[in-house]
């Protein structure tokens, strides 16, 4: 073999093994972050925007995350920008990478965070999505004793008494229930773990379904989950999909012309407390909120207080 048929070798070999090595470390930081309880829903964005940005470095020849710099990362910006992205789209990437860039210098992987002093573009503020009291009234307004009926109010009960995640809701154990004083134990992002509060109708609902719903579901199963609260037909935990899938059938049962997910119950527990004169800080703490900065999005007035200060303060209304 020649020598120069030898070195054309090695070289492919080593560049073979640098995209491994760029491979390795995304899975490991993929790896941490699920071991952190990042959602399901979580990690595959920082899988789908980091495995894009791996593909960018290797049409820039670049082989290891030595070689990103500040003028790498905007050349990868302006790429992406180029595609027609959505401002919230490219800001989510941008996360991407400064999390995971954080990771591989605290990992030793890398000297310093290319990403530490850039920019984030700035998101366009958007309301979120509300139920007003009456449309929470009209989505419960059904009577069903059976077992699918009781499991499917006790979630939808939970999901707006309580202002948990989906996530965070599918994650929950017998374990992690007081009922007795209202309580659930709950885990949100970052492994997190807090206290949330469920009032009367949530506990009543959720502690019929456990007497009532759940055994059903859990003879059913050939290796039942013993643990989780909320089970599938199979007799195993429920997954977020699923619960998205049941909420649009109470949804359209309902004929609420709206679309409504989990987060949107989420939303309408924090806004109700809101206008109900709670504390923001306590609602913060509520919502398993970091930064107070997220939790006043929900300051927002709803259109019936609005026009209610506009009766009572407009001359000529």
């Amino acid at each position: 073999m020649s020598n120069r048929r030898y070195c054309v070798i090695i070289v492919n070999m080593i560049g073979r093994w640098a995209l491994l090595s760029l491979e390795n470390c995304l899975n490991n930081y993929l790896n941490y972050l699920k071991l952190k309880n990042y959602s399901a829903h979580t990690l595959l964005n920082y899988r789908i925007d980091l495995e894009q940005f791996v593909k960018f470095m290797r049409g820039k020849q670049l082989s290891s995350w030595e070689q990103v710099g500040v003028n790498e990362i905007r050349a990868y910006l302006a790429y992406v920008t180029g595609l027609g992205l959505a401002r919230t789209t490219i800001a989510r990437k941008i996360a991407s990478l400064r999390s995971f860039f954080k990771y591989l210098t605290l990992q030793g992987v890398v000297d310093q965070n290319p990403l530490l002093n850039l920019r984030t573009p700035k998101r366009p503020k958007k309301l979120p999505a509300f139920l007003y009291t009456r449309e929470i009234q009209e989505l419960l307004r059904f009577e069903d004793a059976t077992p699918k009926g009781l499991r499917d109010r006790a979630i939808i009960e939970v999901l707006y008494g309580s202002g948990i995640r989906v996530s965070e809701l599918t994650g929950l154990d017998l374990g992690d229930l007081d009922l007795g004083r209202g309580y659930l134990r709950v885990y949100g992002k970052g492994a997190k773990e807090r206290l949330a509060f469920l009032g009367e109708k949530g506990c009543k609902a959720l502690a019929d379904y456990l007497r009532k719903g759940r055994p059903f579901y859990l003879v059913r199963g050939s290796e039942p989950d013993e643990r989780a609260v909320f089970l599938n037909k199979n007799g195993t935990r429920l997954s977020a999909r699923s619960i998205r899938r049941l909420l649009d059938a109470y949804v359209r049962r309902a004929a609420l012309e709206k679309k409504v997910s989990p987060h949107t119950l989420r939303h309408s527990f924090a806004t109700h407390l809101l206008e109900g004169g709670a504390d923001l800080r306590a609602v913060q703490e509520l919502l398993g909120h970091v930064n107070i900065s997220t939790t006043q999005i929900y300051t927002h007035l709803s259109r019936d207080q609005v026009k209610k200060a506009y009766n009572q303060a407009h001359p000529r209304a």
